[in-house]
C-alpha cells in the first residue's frame, strides 16, 4: 500500500528553482551556440574580403610593374613630378 506525502512549500518552491534553473541554463547555451555561429559566420566574412583585398594589392602591384616597365621602355630612366606631369630622364 501507498502512502502519500505532500511537500512543503519551501520544497517544492526548490523544485522550481531548480527546473527555473536548468531552463535558464539551457537558454543561456543556446544564445551562445547561436552567438558562436554569428561569429564563425563573421569571421569567415572577413576572412573573404582579406582574401579578396590580398588579390587586389598583388594584382595592382603587377598593374604598377607592367606601368613603370612600359614608362621606361618609352622615356628611359629618370623620375617623375606627379603634381606638373614633368618628367626628367636621368
Amino acid at each position: 500500500m501507498s502512502t502519500e506525502q505532500k511537500f512543503t512549500d519551501d520544497e517544492l518552491k526548490s523544485l522550481k528553482d531548480l527546473q527555473s534553473g536548468y531552463l535558464e541554463a539551457q537558454s543561456k547555451f543556446g544564445q551562445l551556440v547561436i552567438a558562436r555561429i554569428n561569429l564563425r559566420k563573421q569571421s569567415d566574412e572577413l576572412t573573404q574580403i582579406e582574401d579578396e583585398t590580398k588579390q587586389k594589392f598583388v594584382d595592382l602591384q603587377g598593374q604598377e610593374k607592367k606601368l613603370v616597365d612600359e614608362l621606361t621602355e618609352k622615356y628611359g630612366e629618370g623620375s617623375l613630378d606627379p603634381k606638373t606631369g614633368v618628367f626628367k630622364s636621368v
